[in-house]
């Protein structure tokens, strides 16, 4: 008799995802600077102005506390919503620095900014509620919208109004169904600064409707240049009880790495926030919170050591306004229009359709990674970040330029 071997057939995995997930669009930045590294490490010389990080290294005041906790075994858990100490510092900072006044138990320390931004939209908003975000916008805003099962809102504006929302729009666009507002002031990807007198044109729009909050997210705030000047929306009469701010410590004080923010808001809101928080990540890093205490002890706007960083950023920058174009404010990104070079072709690249291709062809030909004003809701523009030596900004200037001239016309067939 022969003997028969069963085949046994392996049942398929359901690999499908949540349509929530499904919903969200990868990181454009992400994908820029991620196939700029690539090319890096095959040993392209590619310079990198995609990702928003200061090339500074941490002051030294704030890497030696860091390391200092780490010698003195400051290595466990922390409160979910951070040390006591830096909850209280923050309150002197926002007093002192900002002209809002907030108690340790209305302060959430998080893993970045970021994380404070996906948690206060996700514990403020329900399925079928708007965010309203005026475009440009940073990549992330509508994604974490979408993550709440909330709809994304993009109200644009214009160049020639330095990318600043329009409070009549915005009164023409908001709805019952409008339940949080989000300005980043100042922009990224555009640097622009609200003056105070339109964001208090803003909070009259907001007032009128008992059901719209506000998130602030002023991350890039001593990151500005005169004669622009700095406001917090929560200082506003009557913005207090429905402003979220968010801020952070990667910007200011060269800590990308250190991955730590934080939101400062009503009681209610902090609370649920922080109940996000404590079944994702818990607090954030004993160590980077010991650093962030000597991060606000350098003195007002962070002393000596930021003013130094943001005089170099302004050096950079007046050289790319120089180089390219006009504008006022803050940040280190410049957000220019190139649609002009739209409809032309290089050869052995094809044809540039739009911002997407313009920045793979500048990439591919330049050997300069910039973003892409569609990843930021504006496809006429590019945004090029000057957090890198004025040298590199130079040359990657030269190199754009360069690149440029090869573009020619399409020839009608």
């Amino acid at each position: 008799m022969k003997r028969i071997t069963p085949v046994v057939r392996a049942m398929e995995v359901d690999i499908s995802l949540s349509p929530r997930v499904n919903s969200v669009k990868p990181s454009k930045t992400v994908a820029i600077s991620d196939q700029a590294t690539a090319l890096v490490q095959a040993g392209v010389p590619v310079i990198r102005l995609a990702a928003g990080e200061p090339d500074f290294d941490t002051p030294t005041v704030i890497a030696e506390a860091g390391m200092n906790a780490i010698r003195e075994g400051y290595t466990r858990y922390t409160p979910n919503a951070g040390t006591l100490e830096l909850r209280s510092v923050i309150c002197d900072k926002l007093k002192e620095e900002n002209g809002i006044s907030y108690t340790p138990d209305q302060i959430l320390v998080s893993n970045g900014a970021k994380q404070s931004v996906l948690q206060a939209v996700l514990a403020v908003c329900s399925p079928g509620d708007e965010v309203i975000i005026p475009g440009p916008f940073y990549v992330s805003y509508p994604e974490m919208a979408r993550l709440a099962d909330a709809t994304p809102v993009i109200l644009p504006t214009h160049i020639s109004e330095d990318f600043l929302l329009d409070p009549k729009l915005l009164e023409s666009k908001l709805s019952d169904k409008s339940r949080l507002l989000i300005i980043c002031n100042p922009s990224n990807p555009t640097g622009s600064v609200y003056p105070r007198k339109l964001l208090e044109q803003i909070a009259q729009v907001v007032a009128k409707h008992p059901r719209l909050l506000v998130l602030s997210d002023e991350i890039y705030e001593h990151i500005i240049y005169a004669p622009a000047t700095h406001t917090s929306f929560a200082s506003l009469p009557g913005m207090w009880e429905r402003t979220l701010t968010v801020n952070g410590f990667s910007k200011t004080f060269a800590m990308t790495g250190w991955r730590l923010g934080y939101l400062a808001g009503p009681k209610h809101f902090v609370v649920a926030c922080g109940k996000i928080q404590s079944q994702a990540t818990s607090g954030a890093s004993s160590i980077s919170q010991k650093a962030a205490v000597a991060a606000l002890g350098m003195g007002y706007a962070g002393g000596v050591a930021v003013a130094t960083m943001v005089k170099a950023f302004k050096e950079r920058r007046d050289y790319l306004v120089q180089t390219f174009g006009e504008l006022e404010g803050g940040a280190f990104y410049i957000f220019l229009d190139f649609s002009s070079y739209y409809g032309t072709e290089a050869e052995g690249f094809g044809m540039i359709k739009d911002s997407e291709s313009l920045c793979r062809y500048l990439l591919d030909k330049g050997q300069v990674a910039v973003v892409p004003g569609d990843a930021f809701g504006d496809d006429t523009c590019i945004r090029i970040s000057y957090a890198a030596s004025l040298s590199t900004i130079q040359a990657a200037a030269d190199s754009i330029k360069n690149a440029l001239l090869y573009l020619r016309r399409a020839v009608p067939v």
